[in-house]
């Protein structure tokens, strides 16, 4: 569905995806109806878009998708949804969850914080990638973990208060747009029936009058 008739090279790909050339509004459009369109319930839809929104605002990098499908599994919600939710973390937004998360993080354990916004928090996460490659936990605990635990509690009630924002509005656009689909549906179906017996009927009559 939503497929393009002529398929994006890589590099006008990774462009729309930074900046969309439909403008962010019709891309989010574009997003609900995606999700709105999958086969389920609309709790099913709107949970686990939710669910993949929420993890986006964990520092998890690289395991959001599987976080997100896993956390929709568990509360039965959709798996693909949730995967479709996880846009809701990218380039544009990420800055700004991560430097929410830590400083929320800092405020709740009651530690100072250097500025959210002086972490070079793109480093960071690459650094922590390479050590559990490496295996060398080592510079996790010395030098992650103090900015990452921060963001990690930070993330927690963050994570919730995002699921239900979602989540709740979702819900009843998702039935409106299903129950809308539906109707046009059944008027569509309506209309083949009553054109088909029309043409039936006058095949009758032509045969009749033969």
């Amino acid at each position: 569905m939503f497929r393009r008739n002529q398929k994006l090279s890589f590099p006008e790909r990774a462009r729309d995806f930074l900046w969309p050339r439909s403008g962010w509004r019709r891309s989010s459009q574009y997003i609900f109806h995606r999700v709105a369109r999958i086969p389920g319930t609309p709790y099913s839809l709107a949970a686990g878009f939710a669910c993949g929104a929420a993890v986006s605002f964990t520092p998890f990098i690289g395991l959001h998708f599987l976080m997100a499908a896993a956390l929709a599994f568990v509360i039965r919600a959709n798996i693909l949804a949730s995967a479709i939710g996880t846009a809701v973390g990218n380039p544009w937004t990420f800055p700004f969850i991560w430097i929410w998360i830590y400083e929320l993080g800092h405020g709740l354990i009651g530690t100072d914080a250097v500025g959210g916004e002086k972490q070079d928090f793109i480093s960071l996460f690459s650094s922590i990638i390479e050590s559990f490659l490496r295996l060398d936990l080592s510079f996790f605990i010395d030098k992650a973990f103090p900015v990452w635990f921060p963001m990690l509690i930070g993330s927690l009630p963050t994570a919730l208060v995002v699921w239900i924002i979602f989540y709740i509005p979702l819900r009843p656009l998702i039935d409106k747009y299903q129950n809308r689909r539906r109707r046009r549906r059944r008027r569509a179906m309506a209309a083949a029936n009553e054109s088909f017996i029309q043409n039936n009927g006058n095949h009758g009559k032509m045969e009749s009058e033969l």
